[in-house]
């Protein structure tokens, strides 16, 4: 094991400027909100949206199906969890019968009117077709709605698509934090 240090952007969004329109979903695809039964799905969700990526060498727990689950568990007990900002995307194709669930978002705020998306994933096969900017769209306006004045997130630097998808929404980075992580390599 090598001791590696990720940089990490913290960007933020100030809520009393407009939130880009979501764009429409294709007709296979299902926006779900938050629902305490779907807690395994949003596990499953996050799980094979990162299990492969950089993020799961800084946090471990995103490389493991078990990781996932409780780590959503954790995120929708804890006092700041805003369901407005917590959103699932199924995939299910005419005659399908089970939905595939391929992006989750979840969201906290605090006491000072400051949101923080917790994570932002799509699974990689669904990737390239607008489905994190309806899920951060979407979040955006919950946390709106919750009263949150700004929205912060953290994102890992070397994921280029991430890092641009948030500015193009209008996050700006406000912050470069470094995260030490033991990694194995081959």
């Amino acid at each position: 094991m090598t001791m590696t240090y990720f940089k990490r952007y913290r960007m933020e969004f100030d809520l009393t400027r407009s939130i880009p329109a979501a764009p429409a979903l294709a007709d296979d695809f299902r926006l779900l909100e938050w629902d305490p039964a779907l807690v395994e799905a949003h596990a499953d969700a996050k799980y094979r949206s990162f299990r492969h990526e950089i993020d799961a060498h800084v946090f471990p727990c995103l490389g493991e199906y078990e990781g996932c689950l409780r780590l959503m568990r954790e995120i929708s007990r804890r006092d700041g969890f805003l369901s407005g900002t917590t959103w699932l995307i199924g995939y299910r194709p005419v005659g399908v019968r089970q939905m595939d669930y391929c992006g989750t978002v979840q969201g906290i705020g605090d006491e000072r009117g400051v949101g923080s998306i917790q994570n932002l994933g799509i699974t990689p096969e669904h990737r390239g077709q607008g489905l994190a900017k309806v899920l951060m769209c979407y979040a955006l306006q919950g946390f709106r709605q919750a009263g949150m004045r700004r929205v912060t997130l953290e994102v890992t630097g070397q994921n280029k698509p991430a890092v641009g998808l948030y500015e193009h929404l209008g996050f700006r980075r406000v912050r470069t934090v470094y995260k030490a992580a033991e990694v194995a390599y081959s």
